[in-house]
């Protein structure tokens, strides 16, 4: 396991360094950041000079060599809006990202195994096919249109649910605060979670469903049944437990995908998260905060990824046994 680890930290490093190196040589594509930071009553000479002290005019390898020294040490760089150190504002809407993700992904798991088991189960019934047809309906509509539905029914029409920002906040560790703690805090979160997660539901359903259709057909089920065992344990001991290591592999892909698809989300619930945040540094070239939004989504993805090859090994020993004797 401590090779295994090893390994992963080594594979890691290599992608964050890829990462850092596309994430910093798009910033000059970007647009001028001084537009932003000046006015335009500003000379042209004033700008040269600021382009100067801010090191825009040096070479490129100097500019990144200068930055990976930096980022070694965990300064990514200073925020031209905020001016404070742009990891630091990262990590301040960190947690307010991560609870659309935890949230999205609690849904997503309490409703796609029980659902993905029955269709798979039932593969002729009435309401099999009702899943099936919201499924592909929920995979082709947008995260962003399902989000403004949600909001004209719910928060507009009916009145039910807020319709932006995060509601009240009580602090947890390291300066970081959640709503899952407070009433009004849970009320903010339903409809964002449920359209992060609209887009992800339906490809697990199915992707669970061809999984345990493919598992059922097993000698070693057929057998379990011979055996007398109950319809319960064999679906959701036996079967159940072979389907979801493709689910948990394609899983990890997806949670770290569903980082990016907050963007959309936090946009319409004006959710003051990291992917709002990019956009507003996207808006004002802030390109020290968009390469810091990058490689922080690229250091969850290598984080997710490994965590998801470590349940992997659990739920399938075989496979822990495999990579510990390479």
């Amino acid at each position: 396991m401590a090779l295994f680890l090893l390994k992963r930290l080594g594979q890691g490093l290599v992608v964050m360094f890829i990462i850092s190196t596309i994430a910093f040589a798009i910033q000059d594509n970007l647009g001028d950041p001084l537009r932003e930071l000046v006015g335009q009553a500003v000379s042209e000479q004033e700008r040269e000079k600021l382009r100067d002290e801010l090191g825009l005019n040096d070479p490129f390898l100097v500019q990144y060599g200068r930055f990976l020294k930096n980022a070694v040490q965990g300064d990514l760089g200073t925020s031209y809006f905020f001016k404070e150190p742009a990891l630091k504002v990262i990590l301040t809407k960190l947690s307010a990202t991560l609870e659309l993700v935890f949230g999205a992904t609690l849904i997503i798991i309490f409703l796609s195994i029980p659902l993905g088991v029955y269709t798979a189960v039932h593969p002729n019934g009435f309401t099999t096919k009702l899943i099936l047809g919201w499924s592909i309906l929920g995979i082709s509509i947008p995260v962003f249109l399902t989000a403004i539905l949600l909001v004209y029914f719910f928060a507009v029409t009916l009145g039910w649910l807020p319709s932006y920002g995060r509601g009240e906040l009580v602090p947890m560790f390291w300066g970081w605060e959640t709503g899952y703690l407070t009433l009004d805090g849970l009320a903010h979160l339903v409809l964002p979670c449920i359209s992060l997660a609209s887009i992800m539901l339906p490809l697990f359903i199915r992707l669970i469903r061809s999984e345990m259709v493919e598992v059922l057909s097993a000698e070693y089920i057929k057998f379990a049944h011979a055996k007398g065992l109950s319809r319960n344990r064999i679906l959701y001991i036996h079967a159940l437990k072979n389907t979801l290591l493709p689910v948990i592999t394609v899983g990890g892909v997806q949670i770290g995908n569903m980082v990016a698809y907050t963007i959309l989300t936090e946009t319409v619930f004006q959710w003051p998260g990291m992917g709002f945040l990019f956009l507003e540094a996207v808006t004002r070239v802030d390109t020290p905060l968009i390469v810091a939004f990058l490689i922080v989504v690229g250091a969850v993805f290598v984080v997710v990824n490994t965590l998801v090859d470590l349940i992997y090994g659990l739920i399938n020993p075989t496979v822990r046994l495999t990579r510990s004797a390479q």
